[in-house]
């Protein structure tokens, strides 16, 4: 896993990326949760920790975690796009599209233990969701997450989405609830290799 963390983050496939490459991954072998999102944005490629922005922390509030759980060993964090795309009018660029079969793949082989894989936002969910039909939109997808079993839509967190959280009461009283439940489940799992009663 680490050899390949390694190559990972060291891969130059985009060189015309405005900021330059800089692959932002979180793995482990022993993941019980993985997170995957769009892209980093501008203030996580500074930092090179994933999902540290305001973003993050709505995530870790909607999850019901604190950030010690979040970067330890039970999270994987492997976005659709490993490095930031760069931004327009409308906010970041989408996630280039070959990133995503050149490295996802061989990551995910490696985390046998992931019960839950948290699928973060439309680009996500376009490449993860077999099957998946964009014409139904985010919506659709994020209030039957509970239907895709190991794999769960969510739309991205960030502040963008808050005329979209408001017009969607039922993420907070409804899905919130049951993820956050979940996820406890999940990490009272434990490890491969632990003993500890789920």
């Amino acid at each position: 896993m680490q050899a390949l963390a390694t190559e990972v983050r060291a891969c130059r496939a985009c060189r015309d990326l405005p900021c330059g490459p800089r692959p932002i991954i979180q793995v482990a072998e022993g993941a019980r949760i993985l997170i995957v999102g769009q892209a980093p944005g501008r203030r996580v490629h500074d930092t090179g920790i994933p999902w540290n922005d305001p973003s993050g922390d709505r995530l870790r509030v909607w999850l019901g975690i604190d950030r010690e759980t979040f970067y330890g060993p039970d999270f994987a964090i492997i976005p659709t796009g490993l490095c930031y795309p760069g931004s327009g009018p409308r906010g970041d660029h989408p996630p280039p599209r070959h990133c995503a079969p050149l490295w996802f793949a061989r990551l995910r082989a490696l985390l046998p233990d992931v019960a839950l894989t948290l699928l973060i936002g439309r680009y996500a969910q376009a490449y993860h969701l077999a099957g998946c039909d964009a014409r139904l939109g985010v919506s659709w997808h994020v209030r039957h997450g509970a239907d895709y079993g190991a794999l769960w839509p969510l739309p991205h967190p960030s502040g963008r989405n808050n005329q979209w959280l408001a017009r969607h009461p039922w993420f907070a009283a409804e899905i919130l609830p049951v993820l956050r439940d979940r996820v406890r489940e999940v990490l009272r799992g434990g490890r491969r290799g632990d003993h500890r009663p789920s």
